[in-house]
């Protein structure tokens, strides 16, 4: 193809859409005009025709002229509107791509050529829409409105009139076509449902880097990339329990948890909670994105890409590949809104119940907005019909004012009941959900879990492979930026930390990259650099280009304008985020900030007498940053944490530390996370300001007769606020004291009912992190046991009697990393004598462990990972062989030490002693008897008073009632294993701690049926210690992330005795040695 035949070919395809400006369809206008002027260089290219490409070179220059080279290829066997929706999504996230589609547009007149053919109503329609279309891309392409004084033909040029279809001609130079259809634009349905989908599409396929990247902060046309590039999958704290745990022995299903797209492939009325930046909008905007690219035809961006596998190192490990994410529902209708703006917009008078009509209306505007009012009966009823998907996006961000929480809330339930066939999807902030009074009826809730480092390690991947796309770096290059962050992020345990919130994660990469290379360890360094560039992208001044990409001045930096320092502007944001925090009615979102509020406080500090309130206030409403506008005549920050740092900054400057201090002992759920970043700035200057914060929280001891609620969280927070700020590993003999006092009131704390079960587990965390005082948890000499009498008791759900004819004693708490690492130092893994059953079957060697789910053989238990690891948090990733090695040890031990006489041992218990302990016997203890190891030789023969049992059948340790408040579950909330002791309500009647949930403990039993199950007490068949582990030994108690069901005192389930995961742990029993060949 010669250059004149292909610019026939872009003239019949510009000719073509002058014909039917039907199929022009909004939303994707911009792209359609491209595609005509680049399908006939795919077309020749496909031909082998370089022609066409090599005229494009010599056009666009390299940059762009390589930019379309490289993608000619992928476009091969592409429609017109399919090419044109993939050039959309090009040009809202890459600036250069928009020049070279703006450049390219603009040397043919691509949008005049069309327009001269148009009916007057037909070309001001295709004006108002290719200019919201450019708008919305940031294009600088010049629309050309005077293209209807181009309908007469000049000097030179031939008038062709009529239906011309195959050919162009062209005398004497310009090339003017006259052509006119029949009546306006015909409405076509399917037509306005893919201008819908495309709109839709661009949209939510846009991410914003302003605010977060510096690059972006100082050019707009930096600040945007594509979501389905750098989207990372995300997990919920659900365990996925679609196999029973009784009927699966691998570890692999009970370690494995349900992503975000499962649950909202399983539940059709969902709310997906999460922490501020966990990724929930970005999931709504995701799942919209999927499902309006499979509706499209898009061949990246669809079903596939939504159920892509999870990042999953320990599958690659395996050599297994992942499974693919579920979803069975197909290309769902999806239709996004953003409950604030509804709340701002959409909602009836205060007072007046609000109803589906009121939800659908809004919808119907929104559309109207959008030129695509045409569509909303065909939108309405395809829902009706068929379903779709409603994503309602940012419940917690409604305001309270006026009752309009129980609006929305009326609103969306009332929509439920109306929309039967869709599907529906609400995000909101996890604490906000909590209250009864927002709580969704019919609405099934999820937690979003924090990053895995599989997650971490796929986002740095992603995001620097597309950050290099649109920056040209070289793709080495890009990757070795990629492996540097991954290295700074996991060889530094507070920076993995903080990554595991996928906005601090996308802040992280941002400045990795601005800073070559380094960044700061701690969030509130991080938080600080983020808040600089959203000030900066704020109140800098505005670059706009004109259509040459020269630059132009629009407007001053507020600070010039003001004639003030950037500091009194800054120091004037401190003192609004501090008023609007300690103000704002609600403990969610962010705090609305009145227009005059504002505009008052700039003025006081303006040194500028030109500048006036109405300009202020239009100076204000184009601005974006640190502040945004939103609703009427309001303004605020655009998320909590900024809101939270920016008073945390005030409250270092004022009165510090006593005012930030009695706030937060009065009020800890509002100025939690201000005190502890108020803490780590102070210190950032001094050091001695932390210390003298965390004094101000905590003075007084556990035992103080005043001793109160505000004293148990003024603990909790001084607890977090060293650790958030203080070098622990210098501590001066000054400041011990107060870490010890800490950690007392910390201890203190796990029992209290001032806290709740989710904070009682931080406290235990961070009393891990400072150092735990109680022996009994750390050591073995002082573990505590508990007597469990000699008699029968009701065992099962049907409460069948079994006799137990000895008296033994149960472990208060299950046996704690700290304890087991004991066992390690000891060189317990390369003992053999602990080991017998392990090294018959070839399981150990005097490399150590290792069973049919371990790659190598080990001296410690399998890694897992996050607070499991903590010393006073259960060991977990043990196998039944290394519970009973370290039982067999601490015998030995204890034997060698005289602590334990002949005669008695140290074992797992049977699952008959263990379910006696945690529902009790016929008969129990009027009081429990608990004794620690260096003392229990001179008390085994004691007998107590006994009283009958109230409770003999008992569903849980503590009584018939499933209740958080008495062990870690599914419904506590928790999502991992806590500190020993933070459940002391869900005690047994015998003094046994934690039971039922926390984690899954060990018994010596064999799973052999319900044929065999309470034929024999220990030492029977049932606890054959050779038997062969394709026989599963016997787990009982549930653990943190199952159901209630599973925390029973009757439940058990059976798993290989080589099994581990982190889910497993053990508790132990003291009892008389039985005369069996296999002991």
């Amino acid at each position: 193809m010669d250059n004149a035949s292909s610019k026939l070919a872009v003239q019949a395809n510009l000719q073509a859409l002058s014909e039917q400006p039907g199929s022009l369809i909004p939303g994707t206008i911009y792209g359609r005009l491209a595609a005509a002027l680049l399908t006939p260089v795919v077309a020749a290219l496909a031909a082998h025709d370089f022609a066409p490409l090599v005229t494009l070179f010599s056009q666009l220059g390299g940059v762009g002229g390589n930019l379309i080279a490289n993608q000619v290829e992928s476009w091969q066997g592409l429609t017109e509107q399919e090419l044109a929706v993939d050039l959309m999504a090009k040009a809202a996230g890459d600036a250069t791509w928009r020049k070279t589609l703006d450049q390219l547009l603009s040397d043919v007149d691509a949008p005049g050529t069309v327009a001269a053919r148009l009916k007057p109503a037909e070309r001001e329609w295709f004006f108002t829409i290719l200019e919201q279309e450019a708008a919305q891309l940031g294009s600088s392409l010049t629309i050309p409105r005077d293209a209807d004084r181009r309908a007469e033909a000049p000097t030179g040029a031939v008038t062709v009139s009529g239906d011309v279809r195959e050919s162009v001609i062209n005398i004497g130079g310009a090339v003017t076509q006259h052509f006119y259809t029949q009546g306006e634009p015909v409405a076509d349905p399917a037509a306005l449902r893919t201008a819908y989908l495309n709109r839709l599409f661009s949209h939510a396929n846009t991410l914003s880097l302003a605010g977060v990247d510096p690059k972006a902060a100082s050019d707009e046309a930096e600040a945007r990339l594509h979501l389905g590039a750098i989207y990372t999958a995300l997990l919920t704290t659900a365990l996925d329990t679609s196999e029973q745990p009784a009927q699966s022995h691998s570890p692999e299903p009970l370690e494995r948890y349900l992503s975000a797209v499962a649950q909202l492939n399983r539940q059709h009325r969902l709310v997906l909670l999460g922490d501020p930046g966990s990724g929930k909008s970005t999931f709504v905007n995701f799942v919209a994105l999927c499902l309006a690219g499979e509706a499209l035809g898009h061949r990246q961006i669809n079903l596939a890409l939504l159920t892509a596998p999870l990042p999953d190192d320990a599958a690659a490990d395996r050599g297994d590949e992942p499974p693919l994410q579920p979803w069975v529902h197909g290309a769902l209708l999806p239709v996004r809104i953003v409950l604030r703006d509804f709340a701002a917009r959409g909602l009836p008078t205060a007072g007046t119940p609000a109803t589906a009509n009121h939800l659908w209306q809004f919808v119907a505007s929104e559309l109207e907005s959008a030129a695509l009012g045409e569509y909303t009966p065909h939108l309405r009823k395809e829902l009706m019909n068929q379903g779709g998907l409603i994503l309602l996006d940012g419940l917690d961000e409604v305001p309270d004012a006026e009752n309009q929480r129980t609006q929305i809330k009326q609103a969306i339930e009332d929509f439920a009941n109306t929309f039967l066939r869709c599907r529906i999807l609400v995000t909101s902030r996890t604490y906000a959900y909590q209250h009864q009074e927002w709580r969704l009826h019919g609405f099934t809730a999820a937690v979003l879990a924090p990053f895995t480092g599989a997650q971490i390690a796929t986002f740095v991947d992603r995001w620097y492979a597309h950050i290099g796309e649109i920056r040209h770096l070289q793709p080495t290059d890009a990757q070795g930026r990629a492996e540097l962050l991954k290295h700074a992020i996991f060889s530094n345990d507070r920076l993995r930390a903080l990554t595991e919130r996928p906005l601090l994660l996308t802040l992280t990469a941002s400045l990795h990259a601005w800073r070559g290379g380094s960044l700061p360890d701690r969030r509130e360094e991080l938080y600080a650099d983020a808040v600089d560039l959203l000030l900066d992208w704020w109140e800098s001044q505005r670059i706009a280009r004109d259509a040459h990409g020269n630059t132009v001045l629009t407007q001053p930096s507020l600070t010039e304008w003001l004639r003030v320092d950037r500091g009194k502007v800054r120091a004037l944001l401190n003192e609004v985020a501090f008023e609007a925090h300690a103000t704002q009615p609600t403990l969610v979102g962010t705090a609305d900030i009145p227009e005059s509020t504002l505009v008052t406080r700039l003025l006081y500090i303006n040194e500028n007498e030109d500048v006036k309130p109405r300009l202020l206030v239009a100076y204000l409403s184009q601005r974006a940053g640190l502040l945004l506008p939103r609703g009427v005549k309001n303004y605020t920050f655009p998320h909590r944490t900024f809101q939270e740092y920016l008073a945390a900054c005030y409250l270092t400057d004022v009165d510090y530390p006593d005012l930030i201090a009695e706030l937060t002992r009065q009020e800890p759920n509002r100025w939690r996370e201000v005190t502890l970043l108020a803490g780590a700035k102070a210190a950032r200057g001094t050091s001695s300001a932390i210390w003298q914060l965390v004094d101000a929280l905590c003075f007084r001891e556990p035992d103080d007769p005043a001793y109160s609620a505000a004293d148990v969280w003024g603990a909790h927070l001084a607890g977090q606020a060293l650790l958030e700020a203080a070098n622990l590993s210098q501590i001066s003999a000054r400041h011990r004291p107060k870490v010890e006092r800490i950690a007392r009131s910390l201890t203190h704390a796990l029992t209290s009912r001032a806290l709740p079960p989710t904070e009682r587990a931080q406290a235990g965390r961070t009393l891990a992190r400072l150092g735990d005082p109680r022996r009994e948890v750390l050591g073995t000499d002082e573990m505590r046991f508990c007597l469990v009498p000699a008699g029968a008791f009701a065992q099962g759900d049907r409460g069948e009697r079994f006799e137990i004819p000895y008296s033994y004693w149960i472990a208060r708490f299950p046996v704690t990393n700290a304890q087991f690492r004991l066992f390690m130092a000891a060189d317990g893994y390369q003992e053999a004598r602990f080991w017998p059953e392990a090294a018959h079957l070839n399981f150990w060697s005097e490399r150590g462990f290792q069973g049919r789910y371990d790659s190598r053989p080990r001296s410690e238990p399998r890694p897992v990972g996050g607070p499991f690891g903590l010393p006073n948090h259960p060991v977990v990733g043990i196998s039944w062989y290394e519970a009973f090695a370290f039982a067999r040890w601490l015998t030995d031990y204890l034997h060698q030490r005289s602590l334990l006489p002949e005669g008695w041992i140290v074992r797992l218990p049977s699952e008959q002693e263990w379910e006696k302990a945690a529902r009790g016997g016929e008969v129990i203890t009027a009081q429990p008897v608990a004794v620690s190891l260096n003392t229990v030789a001179v008390r085994l023969d004691e007998q107590p008073a006994l009283v009958p049992n109230p409770l003999p059948v008992r569903i849980y340790p503590w009584g018939d009632t499933a209740d958080p408040e008495c062990a870690n579950f599914e419904r506590t909330e928790i999502g991992a294993t806590n500190s020993v002791g933070c459940f002391t309500q869900g005690v047994s009647p015998y003094g046994a701690e934690e039971m039922s949930g926390n984690v899954w403990e060990w018994t010596r039993s064999l799973e052999q049926g319900q044929a065999t199950r309470g034929k024999g007490g220990t030492g029977s068949e049932d606890e054959n210690l050779a038997a062969h582990p394709e026989i599963p030994r016997l787990l009982c108690g549930g653990a943190y992330q199952y159901y209630e069901y599973f925390v029973r005192c009757a439940e058990r389930y059976g798993s290989p005795p080589d099994d581990w995961n982190k889910l497993y742990g053990f508790r132990l029993v003291l009892a008389p040695a039985f005369r069996n060949p296999d002991d």
